[in-house]
């Protein structure tokens, strides 16, 4: 038995960073490219970009910019401001996630869960 949390950071009233968009924005830094970054990620590029767009439009500020080089395959990466928030995000949720496993381990530790059986003759006669 393990702990599991999702963890997000609400824009608004709708929108959600978590886990996706924040490992969309680490495949974007590690690779340079949203093209790269959407495929690894299984998903189209005009649905990455249109997800980053809404991100950005949301929380108010850019995630992401061109990389120089100019033309249009000159890259992508992470805006200094778009890498301070996910650093922040990976601080708050890697916190909540330790601190969710030492409650776990005080809550359930030593417990057992089993059901008592009846035997069956016992349980016929009901």
């Amino acid at each position: 038995m393990d702990p599991k949390l999702r963890v997000w950071v609400v824009f608004g009233k709708r929108l959600k960073f978590g886990s996706g968009r924040a490992h969309l924005l680490r495949s974007i830094d590690k690779h340079g490219s949203l093209r790269q970054a959407a495929a690894e990620f299984g998903m189209s590029y005009r649905n990455a970009w249109g997800y980053l767009q809404e991100l950005e439009r949301a929380a108010n500020f850019k995630f992401v910019e061109r990389a120089p080089g100019g033309g249009p395959r000159s890259g992508m990466r992470l805006t200094p401001a778009g890498r301070k928030f996910l650093a922040c995000y990976q601080k708050f949720s890697c916190g909540l996630e330790e601190a969710a496993r030492r409650h776990f381990e005080r809550s359930f530790k030593g417990k057992e869960f089993r059901s008592r059986t009846r035997s069956p003759a016992r349980s016929a006669r009901t």
